[in-house]
């Protein structure tokens, strides 16, 4: 049995009239006549009673009718949205970002794919950098939202901010009247960050603004991979951090924000691969091109 003897059924079901269910299904009605009676003995239950005046159906027929609406209906709707699926119209796309870029960046990206794409579910996954980049490396992800690092021939980069540094410091800490901070300043700070294996290029940024401004090497003292971790170790006075602008748009309770002079830039980025199997990805590529206010 396959969903033309249903269609056929449905047919005969709704009209009642051999010769009109013919019509519909585009045969002669002795052809139609036939296919109803192959699909009585496959099943072999008898699901219409006819005579030369009249056709009813059995209260077999009735249910079979019912029941094959049904399917005939979930059926086309799992045509429909395979079809939806390959355009990128529908299904999930599997979003990963790092925490730096949960505040502004993201809300805001993943607003404006949803107007374009109302039926695409974002499947959002929250994560550091490195984790980001094992997990593209093995198809987990379909695009993220993280630090430029390494070039990668595989993934499209796509730049979506240019973010800086800023010293974050216990509330009321000698450094809070500074206009910016310079490595010097931090001389005598432990200094609270993210380890290089979680967050490569934000270390990096760290090690090299002290290097250029020819500073004793920062003294790191406690080194979580969270940066909301890394805030609240600033506001239990366990030392201060530098960090990125975009985690300091709002106050942080027990945290001062100073400026960083000459402060590295770090750029964020949308990263998908080349060959992204999932077409739902295209989507949010031709978004970021355009640009996304953070």
């Amino acid at each position: 049995m396959d969903t033309r003897q249903m269609r056929w059924f449905v047919a005969l079901g709704e009209t009642l009239h051999f010769s009109r269910a013919a019509e519909r299904a585009n045969m002669s009605q002795p052809a139609f006549s036939r296919r109803i009676a192959e699909l009585e003995r496959a099943l072999d239950v008898r699901l219409v009673e006819r005579d030369s005046r009249h056709v009813a159906l059995t209260p077999a027929g009735a249910r079979f009718l019912e029941d094959a609406r049904d399917v005939l209906a979930r059926f086309d709707a799992a045509c429909r949205d395979a079809r939806l699926v390959a355009m990128g119209e529908k299904g999930v796309l599997r979003l990963g970002f790092m925490m730096h870029a949960a505040h502004r960046l993201v809300p805001e990206l993943a607003k404006r794919y949803a107007q374009v794409r109302p039926d695409v579910r974002l499947a959002l996954e929250e994560t550091t950098p490195a984790e980001i980049e094992v997990k593209l490396a093995r198809g987990e992800l379909d695009a993220a939202v993280t630090f430029r690092g390494r070039p990668e021939p595989g993934l499209e980069t796509l730049l979506l901010l240019r973010d800086k540094l800023r010293l974050a410091i216990p509330r009321g800490h000698r450094l809070s009247s500074l206009a910016a901070a310079t490595p010097q300043d931090l001389a005598d700070e432990p200094l609270i960050a993210a380890p290089a294996s979680v967050v490569a290029p934000l270390r990096e940024a760290i090690e090299g603004w002290f290097a250029q401004a020819d500073a004793p090497p920062p003294r790191f003292a406690l080194e979580p991979r969270l940066q909301h971790t890394i805030l609240r170790l600033v506001a239990a006075r366990l030392g201060v951090a530098l960090v990125p602008a975009s985690i300091c748009d709002t106050r942080i309770p027990g945290v001062d924000v100073v400026m960083v002079k000459e402060s590295p830039k770090l750029e964020v980025v949308l990263q998908a691969p080349r060959d992204a199997a999932n077409p739902a990805v295209a989507p949010l590529l031709a978004l970021a091109r355009q640009g996304v206010p953070a």
